[in-house]
């Protein structure tokens, strides 16, 4: 069974792809990048800032499918800039508090959507 996973609490798709699929209780998100869901602007000049907005729209993309972070069983980070892993790590690990960690894998890309500095997808327990 699979379901297609939308809400207004996050930035609407920019092409065409879902927010979120949740298939045989598993929710598979797309990347988010830093996008304001209201305004549809960038959130943010540095990877931090960036990266802060990135959780919180899968927050809401996650809590529109039944799950939360504590059900994240795999991510991929993309970063414009490696260099930036220390400070995208601190603010990632800080959504993760409770229950156990999800994998992860962290890259370094030539270029995401709209130019941003980082951009997050992830996979869940359908709660």
């Amino acid at each position: 069974m699979r379901k297609i996973i939308t809400t207004e609490t996050a930035p609407a798709a920019i092409g065409p792809y879902a927010q979120a699929n949740k298939v045989n209780g598993f929710v598979f998100t797309s990347g988010q990048v830093p996008l304001d869901p209201a305004t549809g602007e960038i959130v943010g000049t540095t990877a931090a800032e960036q990266a802060v907005r990135v959780m919180e729209n899968l927050r809401a993309v996650l809590e529109a499918a039944g799950s939360g972070f504590d059900q994240v069983i795999k991510t991929t980070v993309f970063m414009k800039d490696m260099n930036d892993f220390a400070k995208v790590n601190e603010i990632y690990g800080s959504y993760f508090t409770d229950g156990p960690l999800p994998s992860r894998s962290a890259v370094e890309v030539a270029r995401l959507p709209k130019d941003v500095l980082i951009e997050i997808e992830m996979i869940a327990l359908a709660g």
